[in-house]
């Protein structure tokens, strides 16, 4: 007499098998993915951002963009201190989402290290604990990443909204550190400049970055539930990013310090 627990376990296998023989195709059409989005996503974000140039002043001596716009490769772009706070033209909103998504290191390290906890974590197991699996890890957080960046700069150029972490002009550790998380959820822009607006573009952004990435995960229960999940990362990551990126300046000083005290 046949087994029927043992036929209806192979039956419920069965999707489970077919999704593994077809998983590189399912990796290849991710990649693909990301290279859609982003020749999508490039010339998007070039019109909106050509719709925010101001009438042009006259002709100064070109400055670097590393010094104009300034990206830190752990926690990302941000206003100095002692600069002005002056709103981004459309053609350095363009360069500041290449230099973010495409041309500085720290994407891809988050993606690994990300990748690397999903790893040790065997999150989505039907993709194996390999080098398979690690490179199906690995190309999904990536494509997430572009996703959410592209996201969040094509929101934030239609309305107006800064993208930058602008580094309090206070003193104290406690106004600093409550700069910090505020300005995870808060941004300037829009109708008025100077005005203070939600930060919804990232949060919109990182629900949209974490649906698309479940409709190509396996066994998944449902896309909202991951969005909600990736806005969630959003908030505390965020706020960790920008305490590094406020004392990035003390904790390098202190650095120094130590270092010239030890010769």
């Amino acid at each position: 007499m046949p087994n029927v627990h043992r036929l209806t376990f192979a039956r419920l296998l069965e999707p489970i098998e077919r999704m593994n023989r077809c998983s590189w195709r399912r990796l290849w059409a991710l990649w693909l993915l990301v290279v859609r989005i982003s020749i999508v996503a490039l010339p998007l974000l070039t019109p909106l951002c050509i719709a925010q140039e101001p009438a042009k002043a006259p002709e100064t001596p070109a400055t670097a963009v590393n010094t104009t716009l300034p990206v830190n490769w752990i926690y990302g772009a941000y206003i100095p201190k002692d600069a002005p706070t002056q709103p981004l033209t459309g053609d350095q909103r363009f360069k500041l989402y290449v230099r973010q998504t495409y041309t500085t290191p720290g994407i891809y390290v988050k993606t690994v290290i990300f990748a690397l906890h999903d790893q040790a974590k065997e999150d989505e197991p039907d993709w194996g604990d390999g080098v398979s699996g690690f490179a199906k890890r690995l190309g999904s957080l990536h494509a997430g990443n572009v996703i959410q960046n592209s996201l969040t700069a094509m929101g934030n150029a239609a309305v107006g909204f800064e993208p930058r972490y602008d580094r309090c002009r206070c003193e104290g550790a406690w106004p600093r550190i409550r700069h910090a998380v505020v300005r995870n959820f808060i941004t300037y822009g829009g109708a008025d400049d100077k005005a203070i607006r939600p930060q919804i573009m990232s949060y919109a952004a990182a629900f949209g970055a974490g649906v698309t990435v479940a409709s190509w995960e396996p066994n998944n229960h449902g896309v909202l539930p991951k969005g909600y999940q990736s806005m969630a990362t959003q908030a505390w990551v965020g706020v960790v990013v920008d305490a590094l990126a406020e004392f990035a300046p003390d904790i390098k000083r202190m650095l120094h310090k130590n270092k010239a005290d030890g010769k």
